[in-house]
């Protein structure tokens, strides 16, 4: 199988912010974005893999400003990463205020994606070619990612099952819940 260059599947999503996606507050959903990221990760992980790909977990979903109805959104979406069957797709959000030409990053995320075959089954993807220092920085970038989310998992799963609720309750004293009446731990 070739190896496909990062800029085979680079793919930009640009959608204008309506009314319609605002919140309460005024200000367009965070689920909008999410939404949005999804299909930007599939089509560039689709590109890159000549297959149905499918999310399997979403990482960094920083809300670092927020987005208001009227601008225009582009979600700026590359491979960074690919394993046999998975691809990590490094999408950066920015969005612009047309009438006076500011933009700002609003959130970068990474969706990791599994190629699936007409049996829907996981199904190799290409290699990825790093062309550039930034390819190589992002493809390292992910593997420690991929390190720590799966130490981070094993810790926490582990954490999880040695939790004794009876020894610890003592460490919800200075935090903001209280027990209700008559509860037996």
């Amino acid at each position: 199988m070739l190896a496909k260059p990062v800029g085979h599947s680079r793919t930009t999503l640009t959608e204008l912010m309506i009314p319609s996606y605002a919140n309460f507050g005024g200000r367009v959903h965070g689920g909008i974005l999410l939404s949005l990221m999804d299909k930007v990760a599939y089509a560039c992980a689709a590109k890159h893999a000549g297959q149905y790909c499918v999310t399997v977990s979403v990482d960094g979903v920083n809300f670092r400003q927020p987005v208001e109805v009227g601008e225009l959104v582009s979600l700026m979406a590359s491979v960074n990463y690919v394993g046999r069957t998975s691809l990590v797709v490094g999408i950066k959000v920015v969005a612009e205020n047309v009438k006076d030409g500011t933009s700002k990053h609003t959130n970068t995320s990474y969706f990791t994606m599994v190629a699936k075959d007409d049996n829907d089954r996981p199904t190799e993807v290409p290699p990825l070619l790093l062309e550039t220092s930034d390819d190589v920085r992002r493809f390292l970038e992910a593997m420690k990612r991929k390190e720590l989310r799966t130490s981070f998992a094993a810790y926490f799963d582990n954490a999880k099952t040695k939790m004794l609720v009876d020894e610890n309750v003592d460490k919800l004293q200075h935090e903001r819940c209280q027990l209700a009446n008559g509860l037996v731990l």
